[in-house]
């Protein structure tokens, strides 16, 4: 089994070739070059772990070479071979990102071992790099779906202000995804490695939060017998999402805005202040600034706080997303319920757009996973959504056909008997007096299928 891709860069054909014999005969897969233009192309062309470079090439020198490879291709290891090995040479080596640097005369004892080592760190940052890319692909704005102008605006303005450190205030109505949309900032961003700290400020009582928050000292209370860290510093390097901020206490207020003029704060019990270095993004659906002149939230905190404000639209208001939200969680849910994936009808597809969903994606969500649950072969018809989002779209109804023509009528009529069946179609047909086969005629004309 091969270990990995090697590629040896010499102008002098006979090591050249019994390096690469050797190296072969370890299990590596081997690529030659005889100049750094010739290594470099090779490079573009193909993906190698591993690179034992001559330093002195008829082209290049093989220091100069690293640092070239180490800009275009990070990840990949280079090992520096010299007849005549300097320290000073060695150290700009590893400097310009040489795993290591040896004379020709040590390696027959050390390269074998060397390039298994280098070949370890090349495997591990490889992995790192899939995992990060796995793990925005997951937490970053691929995550969004949606081609509405109202949800492509939102995603432009985070997009922009993910690669600062500014704070960001997402307003919206509850559902909407202000916590996605604050996992994808942060992914974009230069904290993406470090941690991202999520806390709902309206789940823990005042005291709770503030120990959460920002942790204590052994001793600062009963039960209190060790220090413990709080949220601010476990999201330290990283960032914290600080939802319904507008339910947080006029006292944590106050602590909060410390940590976002100064980037410190006090634990509970301690008299020296701790500091952190944090993105904070917060959220809310209250109307912040009227709370201002209400006196339960503090002007300076949300003028600190908006300093980068992003509205997030209900889905009320991104009503072309619906079907593909809707596709997006049948596959999901299809997978959880182990269930193969329904096929959406475009009845099905005009019930979910008719109504308001005041829950916004959230209420989607839940709805598309009972109707996955409770589906059949016969795939995803009206009858499978919930009891109040059928008597809405059926409220939604016009009283009066848009025409006089009788078809719209009839198509109107058979509309109403269908949401008074929730969906049962034989039950449908024996309210009309009509045949089943007439039914699926009309549905199918009516395009009600």
């Amino acid at each position: 089994m091969q270990k990995g891709k090697l590629l040896i860069i010499d102008d002098e054909d006979r090591l050249r070739k019994l390096l690469s014999r050797i190296m072969q005969l370890e299990g590596y897969e081997v690529a030659e070059a005889a100049t750094a233009k010739e290594g470099l192309k090779k490079l573009e062309q193909d993906t190698f772990d591993v690179i034992l470079s001559d330093v002195k090439l008829p082209d290049m020198n093989g220091i100069e070479l690293t640092q070239k490879i180490k800009e275009g291709w990070p990840a990949t290891e280079v090992i520096v071979i010299t007849a005549y090995g300097t320290i000073s040479d060695g150290v700009t080596a590893i400097k310009n990102g040489a795993f290591d640097y040896i004379t020709k005369g040590d390696d027959n004892d050390k390269i074998v071992p060397l390039v298994s080592k280098a070949m370890d760190k090349a495997y591990l940052q490889r992995r790192v790099l899939e995992l990060e890319n796995k793990l925005s692909s997951r937490f970053g704005f691929e995550r969004i779906i949606g081609t509405s102008a109202a949800i492509t605006e939102a995603v432009d303005l985070a997009r922009k202000v993910a690669v600062t450190d500014t704070t960001v205030l997402l307003l919206g109505e509850t559902g909407t995804g202000k916590e996605v949309f604050a996992e994808a900032i942060h992914q974009a961003s230069s904290r993406k490695t470090k941690a991202f700290v999520a806390v709902n400020c309206s789940a823990f009582t005042k005291e709770l939060l503030e120990s959460e928050l920002f942790g204590y000292k052994a001793g600062a209370f009963t039960n209190a017998l060790k220090d413990k860290k709080g949220l601010f510093e476990e999201a330290s390097g990283g960032t914290i999402f600080l939802d319904e901020i507008g339910e947080l206490d006029l006292d944590l207020q106050a602590k909060l805005l410390r940590v976002l003029e100064s980037q410190q704060f006090i634990k509970i019990g301690d008299t020296r202040p701790t500091q952190v270095n944090v993105r904070i993004i917060t959220a809310t659906n209250r109307d912040l600034l009227a709370e201002t002149t209400k006196g339960t939230f503090r002007l300076d905190i949300y003028y600190r706080l908006s300093v980068f404000q992003i509205t997030l639209p209900p889905l009320s208001e991104r009503k072309k997303d619906i079907k593909l939200l809707a596709a997006f969680f049948v596959q999901y849910f299809a997978a959880k319920v182990k269930k193969p994936v329904s096929q959406l009808s475009q009845t099905f597809i005009e019930k979910l757009e008719t109504y308001n969903w005041p829950g916004n994606i959230r209420e989607l969500k839940n709805s598309i996973e009972r109707a996955m649950i409770l589906a059949d072969e016969n795939g995803l018809n009206e009858s499978l959504l919930p009891i109040n989002l059928q008597e809405q779209i059926l409220s939604n109804l016009p009283d009066q056909p848009q025409s006089f023509n009788l078809d719209s009528i009839e198509k109107l009529h058979i509309q109403r008997v269908l949401n008074h069946t929730k969906g049962n179609r034989t039950e449908t047909a024996r309210l009309l007096n009509i045949g089943i086969a007439t039914l699926y005629r009309k549905l199918k004309e009516y395009g009600l299928d």
